[in-house]
C-alpha cells in the first residue's frame, strides 16, 4: 500500500495518509497574540484546508489529541470545539496539558481522519 506524504520536508509532512487514514497536526499560524478561542479558530480554519487536500471534511475526523498549555483554557476551548462540529459528528478525543514548542502557542491539535476515496 502507498504512503501519501503531502508537502514533505526534512522534519515532517503536512499530512500523511496510509490505507485511507490521514494524520496531521495543526498549530495556530496567523496570530499568536490571540487568546485560546482565537488560536483554536485559527487551527480549525487550517484543519478545514488540510482536510480538503485529502478529500475529507470535519465530519470525517476520527480522533483528535488536544494539547493545551493551561487547563484554565479548557472551558473556552470547548466553546469553540462544540460549535465547530455539526451535531453528532464529534470524534473521540484526548486532552493533555503540555509545554509546546513555541511558548506563544496555547493549543495544538493532532488529527486522525478518514481520507477521501482517492487515498483508499
Amino acid at each position: 500500500m502507498t504512503i501519501h506524504r503531502i508537502n514533505p520536508c526534512q522534519r515532517w509532512s503536512d499530512i500523511t495518509v496510509f490505507n485511507g487514514i490521514g494524520y496531521f497536526v495543526e498549530v495556530p499560524e496567523a496570530d499568536l497574540s490571540a487568546d485560546i478561542k482565537g488560536q483554536t479558530a485559527q487551527i480549525f480554519t487550517q484543519a478545514e484546508a488540510s482536510l480538503a487536500k485529502i478529500g475529507s471534511d470535519k465530519t470525517r475526523i476520527l480522533s483528535a489529541t488536544i494539547y493545551l498549555t493551561d487547563f484554565a483554557n479548557l472551558a473556552a476551548f470547548n466553546e469553540v470545539w462544540d460549535t465547530w462540529f455539526p451535531e453528532g459528528t464529534a470524534p473521540s478525543r484526548a486532552c493533555v496539558k503540555a509545554e509546546l514548542a513555541n511558548p506563544d502557542y496555547l493549543v495544538e491539535i493532532a488529527f486522525t481522519v478518514a481520507a477521501g476515496t482517492q487515498f483508499q
